[in-house]
């Protein structure tokens, strides 16, 4: 049995309009460790944000752990929780309509980097006082309103 270390990922998205001026925040914490990391885009989508927080924050780990990942996203938990994604793949990024999946360029990277990892993905009711999901909530509107000012 790996003896991994246990990283939490907390992320959050923002987008004013949508598409529109976007930003995301993501807190890693390992022991008693933690880094904010923020950054945004001039025309996005929410959900593009919500993917490139945890996208971000996966790229810093530096080796395998068990990461507990906690968004208020349920475009990014329902699709592992509920195993959307496993039938999108299957379907060849069909949803169940037969639409195509939408940022499958960041669902598939998604993917790859969270092969490396143990994980689980807990939702979390955003704008309700959890501490974590409010800093996140706080990085990404940040980012989203200073790619707002820069039109």
């Amino acid at each position: 049995m790996e003896d991994l270390k246990t990283v939490e990922i907390f992320t959050d998205g923002a987008c004013s309009g949508n598409p529109g001026p976007g930003g995301w925040g993501a807190i890693l914490r390992y022991g008693e460790h933690e880094l904010e990391i923020s950054g945004g885009e001039k025309q996005t989508t929410n959900n593009r944000m919500e993917l490139t927080a945890l996208i971000s924050a996966l790229k810093r780990l530096k080796e395998k752990c068990n990461i507990i990942i906690f968004t208020d996203s349920k475009y990014i938990s329902d699709a592992f929780n509920n195993g959307w994604i496993w039938n999108w793949i299957k379907k060849g990024w069909k949803k169940a309509d037969k639409s195509p999946v939408l940022n499958v360029e960041l669902w598939q990277e998604l993917l790859n980097l969270l092969a490396e990892h143990k994980y689980e993905i807990i939702w979390v009711k955003g704008h309700a006082g959890h501490p974590e999901n409010e800093r996140c909530d706080k990085l990404a509107t940040e980012q989203s309103a200073k790619y707002s000012e820069n039109k």
